[in-house]
């Protein structure tokens, strides 16, 4: 659908998701400085925390905009610390309040076209939870607190085994940073990712050097941002129920060509 100039668009969402120490930080902040460069009105949001950028602006790369100041946060910040213990239900509910406390200011910056560029987001909180191995806790049972929060257009999966990441400055400080642990993440991930969620994935290579990295993020970026999008065009995360019965329609719809996109 066309727009003509004096017709308002929404902003576009975009969620850069991944392993621990796959970058998502430093590959967040260059792809808000590129897009903003290039006149853009942004927002990037870190979660746990829901911290934003207009209160790290010129500070995440030194702190990685770790600031988990929100109700949730705290409570989650000490959990990840180590410093207190949580049954894994009770924390995964926390983590995804935290999403929730943030979902009507993304829809309100959404609408006034702002783009939102999120660090983490419902997909990392699913697969992390399941990855707890709970026989009470699946990969569908940790899905379901996320319904209905807003879609993102474009996810960008930074793609890198749990072996090379163990290898990154930093790695181990925060509690799922193990090898066996991120293993079982990316495996989640992949299962997650290949069903139908109704928008783009564009999976980046992210064992190249920074800034190449920063570059393919942005071309797949400009693309989503050069296609308006309409006020009215707010979708939410679909149930579990909706993400099969969509995969299964995609298996057929992909000899025609209708398919989710997946780039890599």
């Amino acid at each position: 659908m066309a727009f003509h100039e004096d017709v308002k668009a929404r902003g576009v969402l975009i969620v850069v998701e991944g392993l621990d120490r796959a970058g998502k930080t430093v590959q967040c902040q260059l792809l808000l400085e590129a897009l903003q460069q290039r006149g853009h009105h942004v927002k990037y949001i870190k979660f746990p925390g829901n911290t934003t950028m207009k209160v790290c602006l010129g500070w995440v790369l030194k702190h990685a905009c770790s600031d988990r100041n929100s109700l949730t946060g705290k409570i989650i910040n000490g959990y990840l610390q180590g410093q207190a213990q949580q049954d894994d239900h009770s924390i995964h509910l926390l983590f995804s309040a935290n999403r929730w406390e943030a979902a009507q200011r993304i829809r309100s910056d959404l609408s006034n076209g702002i783009t939102i560029i999120v660090d983490r987001y419902s997909y990392s909180g699913a697969v992390y939870s399941a990855a707890k191995e709970n026989p009470d806790l699946s990969l569908e049972w940790a899905w379901q607190p996320e319904v209905g929060l807003p879609r993102p257009d474009l996810l960008l999966f930074l793609s890198i085994s749990a072996e090379e990441t163990a290898k990154r400055g930093g790695y181990g400080e925060e509690r799922y940073e193990t090898n066996a642990m991120q293993s079982k993440v990316r495996h989640l991930f992949d299962r997650l990712l290949s069903m139908n969620h109704g928008h783009d994935i564009h999976l980046i290579d992210a064992r190249f050097p920074v800034d190449q990295v920063a570059k393919d993020i942005l071309n797949s970026t400009l693309g989503h941002l050069s296609e308006r999008k309409p006020l009215e065009t707010f979708a939410k995360l679909r149930s579990w129920q909706e993400l099969t019965e969509a995969t299964s329609q995609e298996s057929v719809n992909s000899k025609t060509g209708s398919a989710q996109r997946i780039t890599y």
